[in-house]
Formats: structure tokens, sequence, C-alpha cells
């Protein structure tokens, strides 16, 4: 006889930031939740994401720092040793602590929890392959799905000698060498950081700019510093093949996809950076026709709901675009606020979703490219406001020593409401936050240029921009 499943009020499958948070607002409207998760509590952002990164991005701030501080007068900091693996040892245990809050935060909202790979076996029922062994049906009336996903490797030779995003934060050691694959922004990010540290960084793109979906001024500005600072980017290459030849090397042969000129470079390591692809093959929802987009991604409406009656998904396994940890809890809050809290039409607005990069230099975006701009509301309809200056950083440097900094403004209707903004320099996240805010308000160019400037500092350039 077949155990009698739990039974639940709402279920959730993959506790990462968005699962947690739609789980944890549930919870405090007083339905009865129980979560799932088969690895570490936190999911991509906080074990192998946003969390790690930004703590490794804080290093390689540091690196820069102290080759910029010889400019200010300070001496000494020519050569400063860098110990990665006591650095790796703090922010894995940084990482664990998270983990364990993550726990105790669910257990504060009595919230049942386990351990375990869920499939539907049908559309209001899943099994649980436990951790420790056994199985365990669980029924609810409804359903989240929000296990985020894993990333994506090619199909290479050699692609067991490579490792993905998820070993970069694995690495015992800082590589001397590493070949870096992709264009996108943790490719970005994290050829950027490396080389920051020390390693000689050979970074693989298909084209011939970096960050091909931001705005044309972004994808120029940024491929140019890397360039300039030293990292080597091969454009218009593609990697064919990954050999191991010995004394800790591979051999990464590629071939330039516009000439069909084949070359190689040897390096300690080969990172895949190409993206991510939904963690839906174990759940079975495919099997049971679950609406899937071409990708694989969970087809979702506005209100998160799948093809399935309540069923929803949110965070990097749906189909909305916008695999951001913000965007994810955002989106899983007002879910559970709607199902649980008597909210009805409560929904996230996928539109003027601050995002940024941490590049050399960082990046910021929100709202839409001047192409999408001009798609959407006509040539004659949109005024473009531009500036590129050298930020008072670099005052005290020489011009080879100088980073650049890149503020666009798009404009839209006689109005001229700020429909896109687009920033590469020192500090571009911080900035970014408070001018989310404006734009999702509707701010004009005159409210812009209403705000009194702060001087000096980089962002007076966007409330002073003519």
């Amino acid at each position: 006889m077949a155990p009698i499943p739990k039974e639940a009020d709402y279920l959730v499958l993959g506790i990462g930031s968005g699962g947690i948070a739609s789980a944890r607002r549930a919870a405090k409207y007083g339905a009865k939740v129980i979560a799932v998760e088969s690895g570490r509590m936190g999911g991509t952002c906080v074990n192998v994401g946003c969390v790690p990164k930004k703590v490794t991005y804080n290093a390689a701030a540091l690196a820069d720092s102290f080759r910029d501080a010889k400019a200010y007068g300070f001496g000494g900091y020519e050569m400063p040793s860098f110990d990665w693996p006591m650095f790796k040892q703090k922010r894995d245990a940084y990482v664990k602590r998270l983990n364990g809050i993550y726990e105790n935060n669910l257990n504060r909202d009595e919230i049942e929890h386990m351990k375990g790979r869920a499939k539907f076996v049908a559309k209001d029922e899943v099994e649980v392959a436990l951790e420790g062994g056994g199985t365990q049906r669980i029924k609810a009336k409804h359903i989240l799905i929000a296990v985020g996903g894993r990333p994506h490797m090619p199909d290479i030779p050699g692609k067991e000698l490579c490792i993905d995003s998820d070993g970069f934060f694995e690495l015992e050691q800082l590589p001397k060498s590493i070949a870096t694959v992709g264009a996108g922004y943790i490719g970005v990010e994290m050829s950027g950081m490396l080389h920051s540290l020390g390693s000689k960084v050979d970074f693989f793109i298909r084209g011939e700019t970096l960050l091909r979906h931001h705005d044309p001024m972004i994808q120029e500005v940024v491929t140019k510093e890397y360039e300039r600072i030293g990292v080597n980017v091969h454009k218009t290459s593609k990697i064919v093949s990954v050999e191991d030849i010995g004394n800790g090397l591979k051999r990464v042969n590629y071939e330039h996809t516009d000439t069909g000129k084949k070359d190689s470079v040897d390096v300690e390591t080969v990172l895949f950076a190409i993206g991510r692809v939904p963690e839906v093959e174990d759940l079975h929802v495919e099997e049971l026709g679950l609406t899937l987009n071409k990708q694989k991604h969970i087809v979702v409406d506005e209100y998160q709901n799948t093809s399935w009656p309540n069923v929803y998904a949110i965070g990097d396994v749906c189909d909305r675009g916008f695999e951001l940890t913000p965007v994810a809890i955002a989106a899983g809050r007002r879910l559970s606020d709607r199902l649980f809290g008597g909210k009805e039409g409560r929904h996230l607005e996928y539109e003027n979703i601050p995002a940024v990069v941490f590049a050399h230099p960082e990046i910021g975006a929100c709202g839409l490219t001047e192409p999408d701009a001009r798609k959407k509301y006509g040539d004659e309809n949109i005024k473009i406001y531009k500036s590129q200056f050298t930020a008072m950083y670099y005052a005290m440097m020489e011009p080879e020593n100088k980073g650049p900094t890149a503020y666009k403004i798009i404009c839209a209707g006689k109005e001229e409401r700020v429909v896109g903004l687009h920033i590469i320099g020192a500090n571009s996240a911080e900035i970014l936050q408070g001018f989310g805010v404006a734009m999702k308000m509707g701010a004009t160019k005159a409210d812009f240029d209403n705000c009194v400037a702060i001087h000096p500092v980089s962002a007076e350039e966007l409330v002073t921009m003519t």
C-alpha cells in the first residue's frame, strides 16, 4: 500500500532566493508550506552566483586599487601578495553561514522543508526522492516551480577538461593562465576578476563585442576597455576542442569564424560561461504536458501562471527573460500576495528593471537600449543624450592608465520620458539603484534636470546633461 501523501496549501520546489521569498511570504499569511531543495540552501545566488561573485569582485577591486595607489603617492603596492586559498576558505565560510541563515528562516516561519529531488506524478502531486533514501509524496493546492538552472557546456572534444561558471568557485588556486568563453555578463565578470587578480586571460567571444544584448555604447566601451587593460580578447572565435598536453597545461584549439583560420593557445584552465539552461528534466513536467518554450523554459503569463491551473514558475526556470535574483524574489513575493494575501491582480511588472554587470568598470542598465527604443517609438520620437568623460578618480594618473566613463539617456515623446539609461564607469551599480526608482515612477528628462547635482561625482553628469 502506497504511503499517504503529505498535504500542503503551498509546495515550493527550490529553496533559492525566489523560492524562499515566496514560501516565507505565504507562511506569513497563514498558509501551510512545504519546501523541497536538492542542493544547498540559497540556490545559485548564494552558492555559485551573486554572493561569492561579489566577494571575488571586491578582492579584484582591491587589487586594482593597489595598482592605482602609486599615482596618489603611495608606495609598496607594486607587487601585493594575494592568498587565493585563504580567500576561498573565507568566502566558502561566508556562503556556508548564509546556508544556515536560510534554514533558520524556514524554521522560524514554521515551513517544513526536505532535501531531495522532486518529480511530478500528477498536476497537483510530486514525489520526492529523499537524500537519505526513500521517497515522499506531497499533494498541494498550489505548487511553485523555482528550481533555477545550471550552466551549459558545449559538446566538444575535451569538454571534460574544462570547468563551467559553477566550477569557478571550486578553484583551489588562482590560475596563472586561463581561457574564458562567453560574451555575456558571467563571462565578462569572471574574465575581468581573474585578470585583475593576476591571471593571464585569453577571452573568446563569437562576435566583435562583449555584452551583445546591451546598448551599443556599452558594448563598444567595455570591449575597448578590456583590450586596454590587457585582457586578450579573441573576437569572432570559437573553441573547437581542448586537449591535455601535460605539465598542468591544456591546449585550446580554436578557429576564427569569419576567416576559418585555426589557432591554439596553451593555458592552465578553460572556463565556459556560455549561458544557463533550466533545471526541468527531472521534474517530468514536459512528459505530463506542461508548456515549455524551445529553450525548455517554462512558459508563464504575467501572473507567473503556467499552462496548468494552480502551478506557477518564477526565476531562471521560467521564460520571462530576466535571470536576476531580485526579479525572482519580487515575482515570488507578489505571487504569494495574490494567492494567499487576498491581493487580487498582484504581479511583477517586467519593465524598467535595473540590472548591473560587475565588469571592469561596472555597468548599469535600465529600460530600453537605443535600437529597441527606436523600434518601439520610432526614430522621430526618440532623443538621445550622451556623455563620455574621465572620472575625477583618474585625475592623478597618466593618460594610459585612465579608465572610461560613459552615460546615455534615452528619451521618448514630447515629454521626453526616460525610457532607457545606460552607464559604464566606477560605482555604476550604486548609482543605478536611485535612478531606477526615478524611471519606475515615469521620470522625464526635465525631472532629471530639476535635480540639483552632487559635486564632484560622476553621477552629477546624469542630471546636468545637455
